[in-house]
Parts: C-alpha cells; structure tokens; sequence
C-alpha cells in the first residue's frame, strides 16, 4: 500500500512536469512576458515555486527553517531562461526527495519547526509534505492563470487527472 504522503509527493512532481510540458509546447518568450498577476512573468512563479521545494527540502533533511530560508532565498529571484532548464532542476530536486522518502522508515514522525512567519511547533513530516504540495498546486493555479491572461489554454493537472495516468516512478 503506497503511503499517502509519498503518493501526493508523485502527484505533485506529475503536475510540475505537465504544467511544464504544456509551457514547453508554447513560444519560449512565454516565460518571460509580464503579466499583470501574482508574479510579474511566469518564470518569476517557476522560480518560487523551486525556491519553496528546496527550502522544505531541506528543512525535511535536518536544516534549521530559518537557514532554509536563507539558502533559498536567491533561488526565489534565479529566473531561468527557458523550459528546458526549469524542467532539469524541478527534476533534480524531485529525485533528490525521492532518494529521501526511501530513507524515511516514518513520515508521522514530528520535528521541531521554527517557522519565522507563525512560530514554534511540532510538525509532523507528512505535514511539511501536504503542505509543499498544497503551495505548488496554489502556485500551478496562478500559472495556469497567467498563461490564459497571455492568451494560451492552460492544462488540467488536477490531482483525479493524476489517478488515471500511467503509473509514476515509485518511491
């Protein structure tokens, strides 16, 4: 039985890579036209959304939350200058956290989060894990929002579309 929270981890890679694709199939100044939305271009959103994986990333793998942050910072304003590129480091990081749950024998363990925004608290990793992929699908939201204000139709990414795909990589 896949654990629920490894499984949501597949959705949220899946999606990344689809809404992904979809960007890949449009003119490559896509990325880079501004638009008046939650992010000035799409890049700028893409460079979020990585910023915030890795931040959790390392936060799940032992890093202060407050270090976290600092070290990932810089990759909030990294705009890369094409799909390509976005698609290789998405990807890197999503083997990089598949390598992780592998070494993970309880995701129901808690650690000790001290999230500058909120405070103190026990958090659960299964927790962290939800919440990463609740902010990317926020984030694929705005994206897919962008994209139509540019003009272009967007792709379904949902996570019941997720149910019918071909089988992922497992963890």
């Amino acid at each position: 039985m896949t654990n629920h929270s490894v499984e949501m981890f597949n959705y949220h890679t899946w999606a990344n890579q689809t809404i992904l694709g979809r960007i890949k199939e449009l003119p490559s100044s896509v990325l880079s036209q501004e638009v008046n939305s939650s992010f000035p271009t799409i890049a700028h959103a893409l460079s979020h959304l990585y910023a915030v994986d890795k931040m959790w990333y390392l936060v799940l793998t032992g890093t202060d939350m407050r270090e976290a942050l600092q070290a990932c910072i810089p990759l909030n304003e990294s705009i890369l200058y094409s799909v390509d590129e976005y698609a290789n480091i998405f990807a890197r990081l999503s083997e990089q956290f598949r390598e992780w749950f592998r070494g993970q024998a309880d995701l129901e363990q808690t650690i000790l989060l001290d999230n500058p925004f909120a405070g103190i608290r026990q958090t659960r990793l299964s927790e962290i894990v939800l919440h990463l992929v609740n902010h990317g699908t926020y984030h694929r939201g705005n994206i897919s929002t962008m994209l139509r204000q540019l003009g272009h139709a967007s792709t379904m990414n949902d996570y019941s579309l997720f149910w019918y795909q071909e089988p992922a990589v497992s963890i």
